[in-house]
């Protein structure tokens, strides 16, 4: 079995196909939604329905949560918010109530996935150092879980300490515990434009990451055809 980790989707209906499609290229059997599937750009109900269609175990982000709520959004990154009060336009009741009936955690064949942390899921809080990744730990009853949040890949083992490993592939050994954010498809924050993903080979018991170059220029262009915040634009082919 071979198992696609991807998420941080974020309305980019280009980097979603073109990773389902290197996915598929890849030999993988099953697919795995690390949350925010909706948000920042402009494709949230194409991106939804795919997600759906697919069937495939999908967890809740706190874009997910925020475009299927009626809350304020005042307290957000303005940029953010406008994305998100757009979104909610786009999306049906339907739509929306898809979204809300996602789980923040979920257990996957012998692994754990969660949009953000599994202490507090829904505080929605970053783990961006080993010391925010060590409080995790704590929570985590199995060998192996994925996250996303922070659009940053990284990898994360405790062993007798709590150590960070750069984010390219590992074999996963007895005695250990490892909690391994899978990066973004649709907006990566690490200085890669490239969406990002994870391939788990539980017979092999090796991650590896993936990039995959996308049409940005046609997410680029719908972004300022819808109205949307131009930075959220310029920002995809930073990687940041």
């Amino acid at each position: 079995m071979r198992i696609a980790l991807f998420g941080d989707i974020h309305a980019n209906l280009e980097a979603l196909e073109a990773v389902l499609d290197d996915a598929s290229r890849q030999g993988v059997t099953d697919f795995v939604c690390m949350g925010d599937v909706v948000g920042y750009n402009a494709d949230p109900v194409a991106c939804l329905e795919k997600i759906r269609a697919m069937g495939c175990p999908t967890i809740k982000g706190n874009h997910d949560e925020d475009a299927s709520g009626d809350h304020s959004l005042d307290s957000m990154n303005p940029v953010a918010a406008a994305a998100l009060e757009w979104t909610r336009n786009q999306l049906d009741d339907d739509q929306r109530q898809w979204l809300r009936r996602l789980r923040m955690v979920r257990q996957v064949s012998d692994f754990t996935v969660v949009h953000s942390t599994l202490d507090q899921p829904a505080n929605w809080n970053y783990v961006t150092n080993r010391f925010d990744a060590g409080a995790n730990f704590s929570y985590q009853f199995t060998q192996l879980c994925f996250h996303g949040h922070t659009h940053v890949p990284r990898i994360y083992v405790k062993s007798d300490k709590v150590q960070e490993v750069p984010a390219e592939s590992i074999t996963l050994e007895a005695g250990s515990k490892y909690f391994i954010n899978v990066g973004s498809v649709g907006q990566p924050r690490d200085g890669d434009w490239r969406a990002c993903y994870a391939i788990y080979d539980l017979e092999r018991q090796l991650i590896v990451f993936r990039r995959i170059e996308y049409d940005i220029a046609t997410t680029q262009q719908k972004i300022l055809a819808a109205g949307l915040p131009p930075m959220l634009a310029e920002r995809l082919a930073e990687g940041r």
